[in-house]
């Protein structure tokens, strides 16, 4: 990676404050506690599957279930968020996913398991086109990084955390006992959210952001919260026609189709390939997703914006990062020539180790090349594909276990499909800046290099 110095500098000077930080952990925290209302079905599969008399292929389309809705609203999830904004729509949907996970603590039968998971995938669903919109309102440019991986690795860390404390909940208690503790928690969560959230403007307004920080955020590149564009249909396909777009997607897909396989068969993965029992599954389980926190937050994060802060030129510190972050993620596949647990617990950890810092970098990008007030339209299309490849990933794993009575093939097929993702970054995505709006009679000046 050459060294340059930009043309036009970023604004570095340290503001007085640091709400944003506090409200990227307050994302962080929602992130969260919505990955450990997915994971909790993946630990407490054994114990359901023997009291429902599921097969691995039953199994798998259970796990994906989630994600029906889930994906299915990612598109107008997006416009929405665009045209209502974001505080008004995760109070309302941390509500319902509350619901959701609560009422699968009460199911009595598969069909209202079923249903459960298909509420709370569409409650869900604005959790990330959110997370992303509010990078974009909240952070300037050279902190987006760090910011974008702190919700990121709370999806990694609900791994590390979440497994082992749900793993001994269903020992204890369970199955239904661990959708009690989320549901706790996710109803926990509707109250911080409904407190401490607010856009920059509105705390700037009250005194609760100083006005060193907000000039801090607005000279940085942050995007206008109060801009809604027009024609918001018309928009929505003209970024679907967008070359960049589809290169974002396509990649950021491919990552999520490993990413969901092992989120959700890894610990059955270990429990029925690799002979272990749910608690010691839930401690190796963890294992991984501890890796993939750290590379995360240090590499995605970090790291990313402290060599942009030095004068590398971002482009190509991200697309460079990114690439080898996919490439890392390959080495799942040695998980499909091992029985021993420790050697199979290494090559996952050394794949999603790199997936994980790939993708904050991936997610960062959303912000970056959408045009003026179209993040969460750009966000529902990533979002949107990205998930119906989790959806996949899954059911495809689940008849591959049920055919063969291994998951060699299933970690094959995702390295291939990263292999599809790696080259959608490096030929369709292009340049890492701003995409025109076709709208605004204003040219679009490159994010990186605007003042």
């Amino acid at each position: 990676m050459s060294q340059v110095v930009p043309s036009v500098p970023l604004t570095r000077s340290k503001p007085l404050g640091a709400v944003r930080w506090w409200i990227a952990g307050v994302l962080g925290l929602g992130v969260l506690i919505n990955y450990f209302d997915r994971i909790n079905l993946s630990v407490a599969a054994q114990p359901l599957a023997k009291g429902f008399h599921l097969t691995p292929a039953t199994l798998g389309i259970v796990f994906s279930a989630y994600l029906w809705s889930y994906a299915l609203l990612q598109l107008p999830i997006g416009v929405w968020l665009d045209r209502i904004g974001i505080p008004w729509m995760i109070r309302v949907t941390t509500i319902l996913w509350s619901a959701a996970t609560f009422l699968t603590a009460i199911a009595g039968g598969l069909g209202l398991v079923l249903v459960a998971r298909v509420l709370l995938g569409a409650a869900e669903a604005p959790a990330f086109p959110a997370c992303q919109k509010a990078t974009g309102y909240w952070f300037p440019r050279q902190e987006r990084g760090l910011c974008t991986s702190t919700f990121d690795g709370a999806a990694k860390f609900s791994n590390v955390i979440g497994v082992p404390i749900v793993a001994f909940i269903v020992t204890q208690f369970g199955w239904q006992g661990a959708f009690w503790f989320t549901g706790i928690l996710s109803a926990l969560y509707v109250v911080i959210f409904w407190i401490f959230y607010r856009n920059p403007k509105v705390m700037h307004r009250k005194g609760q952001l100083s006005e060193s920080e907000y000039q801090y955020i607005t000279a940085g590149g942050a995007q206008d919260e109060d801009f809604v564009p027009q024609h918001q249909i018309a928009s929505l396909g003209y970024l679907l026609r967008n070359r960049k777009v589809w290169g974002l997607t396509l990649g950021f897909s491919a990552y999520g189709y490993s990413f969901y396989l092992l989120l959700t068969w890894l610990p059955n993965y270990l429990e029925t390939q690799l002979h272990m029992t749910l608690l010691k599954s839930g401690f190796y389980t963890a294992i991984p997703w501890a890796v993939a926190t750290f590379t995360d937050l240090v590499i995605g994060g970090w790291l990313v914006d402290r060599l942009i802060a030095q004068g590398y030129e971002p482009n190509r510190v991200r697309k460079t990062l990114l690439v080898i972050g996919m490439l890392f993620g390959l080495f799942v596949i040695g998980a499909a020539f091992t029985s021993n647990a420790t050697f199979a617990i290494i090559w996952i950890s050394l794949g999603l180790g790199g997936l994980a810092f790939a993708a904050p970098i991936g997610s960062s990008i959303v912000a970056l090349i959408a045009p003026e007030g179209s993040v969460g339209a750009v966000g529902g299309i990533v979002n949107f594909v990205n998930n119906l490849l989790g959806i996949a990933a899954p059911i495809a794993t689940g008849f591959i276990v049920s055919a063969t009575g291994s998951f060699a093939i299933g970690f094959i097929v995702a390295a291939i499909v990263l292999v599809v993702g790696i080259l959608c970054y490096i030929f369709l995505l292009g340049r890492i800046e701003q995409i025109p709006n076709p709208f605004s009679a204003a040219e679009s000046i490159p994010l990186e290099s605007a003042p």
